[in-house]
């Protein structure tokens, strides 16, 4: 296939780099930094398996899409709409869209100003960038598909690619699950600054990413999403899985970067306001978040 990836930061260039490596044309979007990084030395990833590079493209601009079987979308979800009018004119007519975006109305979002579908992916993984140009894997990989007449095929590929991959007909639920780990764990890790092995071990922890959970929790119920009864203990599993991994929202506070806490957290609050369903751990949450980001921005 040929493959763009739109947003290339930890998440769009770990599965750019499986990609390539695999045999598939690549192009990165990103900052410029980041392209002549990738011009020079090719696209780092640093594993436990080592360290190894692959060549691919990389430009800053939304025609990198042009003549693309495949764009996954990785941008921050407050840049949905903005990303998706710099690549719209140049998509062609049989490319298939993904967004492996945190959040759960991203593809939605995104949709509505490509005018055609959007293909949602639970992302389940843990990235940083160490440098421009070079990513480092912290754990998992997996993604949940969603239903297209494309995702079969695209699932088959990725997981030839090492990318392990379902396809799911309630993406929704896959997304909802996916955004309950990053309430419970991001802000705090943003606030903390401490990754999530060393964070669950705080005092008092445990029972505050308890009231958040319940709070996700019954506010995607009420939503109409199925939420599995031990969401709780696969919450608190994560931080074994993970232990070395500091969230997103703690690597953009880190840089003084906006957050994707808006559509986190802030997304519950706003979701439980409109169902008039109570959400005081998940806004002290956002609150702080917010805080801390208008600090950096003074």
């Amino acid at each position: 296939m040929k493959v763009a990836v739109l947003g290339a930061g930890a998440v769009g260039c770990y599965y750019g780099f499986l990609l390539a490596r695999a045999g598939h044309a690549v192009t990165l979007i990103g900052r410029p930094a980041l392209v002549a990084a990738v011009e020079a030395d090719g696209l780092v990833l640093e594993s436990a398996a080592g360290r190894d590079s692959v060549p691919v493209q990389a430009t800053v601009s939304g025609e990198g899409v042009a003549g693309a079987d495949l764009v996954l979308v990785c941008v921050k979800s407050g840049d949905t709409e903005a990303a998706g009018a710099t690549i719209a004119a140049h998509l062609g007519p049989s490319t298939t869209i993904l967004s492996l975006q945190n959040g759960v109305d991203n593809a939605e979002r995104l949709a509505a100003v490509l005018g055609r579908p959007v293909v949602p992916v639970a992302v389940y993984v843990a990235t940083e960038m160490v440098g421009p140009g070079q990513v480092r894997h912290n754990g998992r990989g997996d993604l949940a598909l969603g239903a297209s007449h494309a995702s079969q095929t695209i699932a088959a590929a990725f997981d030839a690619a090492g990318i392990p991959t379902t396809v799911s007909e309630r993406a929704v639920d896959a997304l909802w699950g996916k955004l309950i780990l990053n309430c419970a764990y991001n802000a705090l890790s943003a606030l903390t600054q401490l990754p999530y092995g060393r964070l669950v071990q705080g005092e008092g922890v445990i029972a505050a990413m308890t009231d958040v959970v319940q709070e996700c929790v019954a506010v995607a119920r009420a939503s109409g999403v199925t939420v599995p009864d031990d969401i709780l203990d696969t919450v608190l599993a994560l931080s074994a899985g993970m232990a070395d991994q500091r969230s997103s929202t703690a690597q953009d506070l880190a840089r003084g970067r906006p957050s994707e806490i808006d559509h986190l957290n802030g997304y519950v609050v706003r979701k439980g306001a409109a169902l008039g369903i109570p959400t005081s751990a998940n806004r002290i949450l956002y609150t702080l978040v917010k805080l801390v980001e208008r600090r950096e921005e003074g």
